[in-house]
């Protein structure tokens, strides 16, 4: 097994947060792990994404260019990203800011309004876990129990008392991603 992942989006949306969550993840499960981060050059609200490979077996490289699943929080990161999807792989759009649908018809694609849901939820700052629980719910490639171990990894201690509405952003994004397969079932 190896899972080859894209994160991408704004500075500021939880790109790092999520690809660190899996990383840790991934490391409480026993895999091989890497996580690569990437900033652009502005200061505040420029691009960010990372690689993060979850795998069996040694990983060789930190890099990404052909990923099993690519998500996506903003559409310059779909514009940039799209085309690194392998054929069957899955993508994750944040419809909340991307107003295009994806052009390929080779890979599985599932349209989450993530923004939408945290404001729901009351708190816009868990719109990352939202996407995070789609694509846990699709990929299965760590299981929860260790995602909310991750949790207090990546965020501290002090954090902890923010995890219950994560969960429950992480649940909603899952429930949409089975809903949309039912439905093209």
């Amino acid at each position: 097994m190896e899972e080859r992942i894209i994160i991408a989006g704004f500075g500021g949306q939880g790109v790092m947060a999520i690809g660190q969550m899996l990383t840790y993840a991934g490391m409480i499960e026993g895999r091989k792990v890497s996580w690569l981060p990437s900033y652009g050059p502005e200061m505040r609200g420029g691009t960010a994404n990372c690689n993060v490979i979850i795998s069996d077996k040694p990983v060789g490289s930190p890099l990404v260019e052909e990923a099993t699943s690519v998500i996506i929080l903003n559409k310059p990161s779909l514009d940039k990203f799209e085309g690194n999807v392998v054929k069957g792989g899955n993508l994750f759009i944040n419809t909340s800011l991307i107003d295009r649908k994806s052009t390929r018809d080779d890979i599985n694609v599932y349209y989450i309004p993530a923004n939408d849901i945290a404001t729901e939820l009351g708190n816009p700052k868990v719109t990352n876990m939202v996407m995070l629980g789609a694509y846990l719910e699709v990929t299965k490639v760590v299981s929860l129990e260790s995602i909310y171990e991750a949790y207090g990894k990546v965020f501290g201690e002090s954090k902890l008392h923010l995890l219950p509405i994560n969960k429950e952003a992480m649940e909603r994004g899952a429930k949409l991603v089975r809903e949309q397969i039912k439905v093209n079932a």
